[in-house]
């Protein structure tokens, strides 16, 4: 594609590349789930058909690699960046161990020159590095796999729960989520700090938002701006007035929905967020709550406050669709909220795992200044008490570490 000699050529090579990457992904991860809704599509019009699916096993860290590879050549097409003639170093690229299975989505501009240059041993870095372990371990393996005990509880037999319960069963996926992938980006981060890489930052107190528009700013934030960079700006972006604006923004939800997986529910929690969006688009104040969150100021004002609350329950409610298993049992679930005894105390009442979430994000509150987070915390504490914040973090996870919950993140 560098070395094509007209721009036709150039394009053509570009296109050929793009079809090859979102085939082989369009193959493994889709083929199956339009083969049976268009059976299903059929089935309902009085007519039957047997269509065969396709038996893969599906490639680990497919969907993440995949990206990988349309930013590499996005770039080079772009001429953001030169080819790189050393297989092994663009391999290294496409599949670095730490983020192929669960991301954050890197750039072939910000990823392929720390590979290519010289490195050394960095102790202060290191250090960071541990740190940044250590607390995603903490969150993966204390909060987020204890949440998803009762989530799963809850959410796997919804029929038979009160309303309040089912509310309690979707919250605690809410922190289920956050705290299972934004583990496992701590995690990613602090072992490539290991080797002096830093990988780009995934998270950023997401549910402390004061808007959607702000929460997809914090919440898996390579995805997002991979979304922005490589189509929702050469879709036209925001220059063609608020007819292309709504156009592009449900393009990108409803894309980024089905990234997820093959199933209508991540489709419905696209268009969701999309619904979500659109005041700020129409009105343009999506970009209104660029500043950190209540910045200097451990307690916000009651419009912050409020605007928090609002955008966490808008949050809480989508993740129901994008929890459920199928649409019809995210219809239940939401219809039995509001149908069975939604102000009583909930049937299941987890209070160690309740405290421990509370506790948890008060933490994140009181840390979302500093540049890593709690990730850093203790780093400028005197070290006996810094010692034994850490003992006190191992202890925990030590302690909850037998129930053994898989990545949420390994499945898409």
């Amino acid at each position: 594609m560098s070395e094509a000699k007209s721009q036709t050529s150039k394009k053509i090579w570009f296109w050929i590349s793009i079809v090859i990457n979102l085939g082989f992904l369009g193959a493994f991860k889709y083929f199956n789930f339009f083969v049976s809704s268009f059976s299903e599509a059929i089935s309902m019009l009085g007519f039957q058909i047997n269509l065969e699916t396709l038996k893969f096993i599906l490639p680990v860290g497919i969907s993440f690699y995949t990206f990988h590879g349309l930013s590499y050549v996005i770039d080079i097409y772009k001429n953001r960046i030169e080819p790189e003639r050393n297989f092994v170093t663009y391999s290294l690229f496409v599949s670095f161990f730490p983020l192929l299975v669960a991301g954050p989505i890197e750039r072939a501009t910000h990823l392929l020159p720390q590979i290519k240059r010289q490195r050394t041993f960095n102790y202060a870095k290191t250090i960071d590095g541990l740190r940044q372990i250590l607390w995603g371990l903490f969150k993966k393996i204390v909060i987020a796999d204890n949440c998803s005990e009762y989530a799963n509880y809850i959410f796997n037999d919804s029929g038979h729960h009160s309303g309040s319960t089912l509310v309690l069963g979707a919250l605690l996926f809410t922190f289920q989520i956050y705290c299972d992938f934004s583990g496992y980006s701590d995690i990613a981060l602090g072992t490539a700090r290991l080797f002096g890489i830093e990988l780009l930052k995934n998270f950023s107190f997401p549910y402390f938002s004061r808007d959607i528009a702000e929460f997809w700013r914090r919440w898996h934030i390579s995805l997002s701006t991979w979304f922005r960079d490589y189509l929702y700006i050469p879709l036209g972006g925001s220059r063609g007035g608020i007819p292309m604006k709504v156009r592009n923004t449900f393009i990108i939800f409803i894309v980024s929905g089905f990234w997820h997986g093959a199933n209508w529910t991540f489709l419905c929690w696209g268009f969701l967020n999309a619904l979500y969006i659109m005041p700020s688009i129409l009105f343009s104040t999506n970009r209104s709550n660029l500043d950190t969150v209540a910045q200097g100021k451990y307690l916000p004002s009651f419009r912050e406050l409020t605007a928090m609350l609002l955008t966490f329950g808008l949050t809480v409610f989508a993740w129901i669709i994008f929890r459920a298993e199928n649409i019809s049992h995210a219809y239940q679930y939401i219809k039995g909220i509001f149908s069975r005894s939604l102000f009583t105390v909930p049937d299941i009442l987890p209070k160690t795992v309740l405290i421990l979430t509370g506790v948890f994000m008060l933490m994140e509150w009181f840390g979302r200044e500093q540049q890593f987070a709690i990730a850093r915390a203790g780093a400028g504490w005197p070290r006996p008490l810094r010692w034994v914040f850490y003992l006190v973090l191992v202890q925990f996870i030590i302690f909850y570490a037998g129930k053994e919950q898989q990545f949420i993140y390994f499945e898409f």
